[in-house]
């Protein structure tokens, strides 16, 4: 009995011990006293054997990555919601050292020459740009009662959710010696206009959010962040733990080099770099393997 009575003590003093170094639950954020962590879950400078910082592509188009590009579950429009009611700030790049005025974000999103004039065609069939109607005598009407002005040439002045789906990724691989894995750690994700979709020819960026502040948002609305699951409605997934669990397939772009350049320009182009990319996934690979050797 007093041996009983012994071990139970025991466990109630070491109760609060074992709360401090559980696991957290999936999905469940681990609180840290580091407010300016991008990270949901910081591994702490002594406890980090190995670390490499790298950039990610995602290309939301592809198969893989459907699930977080649904039809009405677009994962851009969720965060350019989110900016747009002030719940979420984005920043001038990856960084996440500047932020950037919602204002600004708003003139990012407008397509370039939406707004110009219309092709001669258009003009033939009768319609006008909004500044040719601007010059025009708005208040004019015909004695029939009819408006002399001509109709507006329907145009799209922001980018559509379809056409957003690029993200870029930016983590720090890093190998926890006290969990004794190698363990990913989501710092900022990047919308970007693909190259596709700009006058310009190449990517631009439009905003980044640190990933804390994505996961924050994402439990906050669990009916639109939804990871969709094809092969059983009953298991959607939030996109906290999409993103948690890896549920994605990403191109590496680039790994932290004294020339801050991408794989792309290390190697002499975006096809070099493409291979470039896949060799440093299968070099990642070996290398956490090796480490067991070492």
């Amino acid at each position: 009995m007093r041996l009983t009575l012994l071990i139970g003590a025991a466990l109630c003093a070491l109760a609060p011990f074992y709360s401090v170094v559980a696991q957290p639950a999936l999905g469940a954020e681990q609180s840290t006293t580091l407010a300016s962590s991008p990270s949901t879950r910081p591994i702490p400078p002594a406890d980090q054997l190995w670390r490499k910082a790298i950039w990610r592509s995602i290309d939301l188009r592809e198969k893989a990555n459907k699930p977080l590009f649904a039809q009405g579950h677009w994962v851009t429009t969720l965060l350019i919601d989110a900016v747009k009611r002030g719940e979420l700030v984005p920043y001038e790049n990856d960084s996440c050292t500047k932020t950037l005025a919602v204002t600004a974000f708003r003139e990012r999103l407008k397509i370039p020459g939406a707004d110009a004039a219309v092709s001669q065609a258009e003009r033939d069939a009768g319609f006008d740009t909004p500044a040719d109607q601007a010059a025009s005598d708005d208040g004019a009407w015909t004695a029939a009662g009819q408006a002399t002005t001509k109709p507006t040439a329907p145009v799209a002045v922001s980018y559509l959710p379809r056409q957003l789906y690029q993200l870029d990724l930016k983590e720090q691989l890093t190998f926890d010696k006290r969990r004794s894995q190698m363990r990913h750690q989501i710092e900022s994700v990047t919308i970007t206009i693909p190259a596709a979709e700009t006058p310009k020819g190449y990517d631009v960026p439009l905003a980044s959010f640190r990933y804390a502040d994505l996961v924050r948002v994402f439990r906050n609305h669990p009916d639109e962040a939804i990871w969709f699951n094809a092969q059983n409605s009953a298991q959607h997934r939030n996109l906290a733990d999409a993103f948690d669990l890896w549920l994605f397939y990403s191109r590496i772009t680039k790994i932290e080099n004294p020339d801050d350049k991408s794989l792309a320009d290390l190697n002499g182009g975006d096809r070099a770099g493409l291979f470039a990319g896949q060799q440093a996934a299968g070099d990642l690979v070996e290398f956490e393997d090796q480490l067991w050797s070492r």
